[in-house]
């Protein structure tokens, strides 16, 4: 390999990213080096790392792995990040974004707050996916994966499958032991995240979550929006909602008129750095 790769390290409520610009030189990374930077004892250290790439139907396209190495569609705290980049690069307060979920509108606030259009969720058993078919994904019952206890699950598909489970307290749960069986049960094909959400009034929700790929994270904006859209379906909030998260706190909107989901919330740059070459080792990048 030639060269060196040059990073941002960002967050989003403490949920953190190594962002790199693929977008004039083509980085390609295999999982064990995605892993490797994401290592945070020997690595960088994150939760996801993001490449920036050319798009022909966007200002950019992001492409997300987790911290494992797994490359996955959607990252809404991610996808505050980049806006936010994208939007001191061009100098407007609204771009857009290309994932392999979908599309993605951002609008950076005169207060520095980031809104995604995070489009509309998903709930039939085959777009979430499941495995088999389920008429009504409000409430399913995993009994077989150690979810004693928990009740029936809400599925909901936000660019990534999502699991949820409302509780009465969220600490009251170990998440970190049940969170990776049910990450990986057969129910989901592509895995998904598990989360517990704990409903703290009409407009509000805590909510904890274990990531596919990643682990117990301080805040996945996609989770929060999942959380949000099944409350509602349950029937125990309104549209508007704010999620507090251990990271802090989102604003989720499930808008109505054409069932999009807004969710608002901060970022932060951390720092700059180049990655170090003993991460690197076996990485090849591709110039066009």
């Amino acid at each position: 390999m030639t060269g060196s790769i040059s990073f941002r390290k960002m967050n989003g409520l403490g949920n953190d990213f190594v962002v790199l610009d693929a977008r004039v030189r083509p980085i390609a990374l295999e999982a064990a080096q995605i892993a490797a930077i994401a290592d945070r004892n020997h690595g960088i250290g994150c939760d996801q790392v993001i490449a920036l790439e050319p798009s022909d139907f966007a200002d950019v396209f992001m492409r997300i792995w987790n911290a494992d190495g797994g490359e996955v569609g959607a990252c809404g705290n991610a996808a505050r990040c980049v806006a936010a980049l994208l939007v001191a690069e061009r100098g407007s307060p609204h771009v857009s974004i290309e994932t392999e979920s979908g599309m993605l509108a951002a609008t950076v606030g005169k207060d520095g707050s980031v809104t995604i259009d995070m489009s509309a969720p998903r709930f039939a058993w085959n777009e979430i996916p499941l495995n088999r078919l389920f008429g009504d994904t409000r409430a399913i019952e995993l009994p077989q994966s150690g979810a004693s206890g928990l009740g029936a699950a809400s599925m909901v598909n936000v660019g990534n499958p999502h699991c949820i489970f409302f509780v009465e307290d969220v600490e009251a749960h170990d998440l970190a032991s049940f969170g990776p069986v049910l990450e990986h049960d057969p129910l989901f094909p592509e895995r998904a995240n598990i989360s517990l959400a704990q409903v703290t009034g009409p407009s509000s929700l805590r909510l904890r979550t274990w990531e596919r790929g990643a682990g117990l994270t301080r805040a996945c904006g996609t989770a929060a929006c999942a959380a949000a859209v099944a409350a509602v379906r349950l029937g125990l909030t309104g549209r508007h909602v704010t999620v507090t998260l251990p990271g802090g706190d989102l604003v989720i909107d499930w808008r109505d008129t054409d069932d999009h989901i807004l969710m608002t919330g901060p970022f932060a740059l951390d720092y700059q750095g180049t990655i170090p070459p003993e991460l690197l080792q076996g990485v090849e990048t591709r110039v066009d």
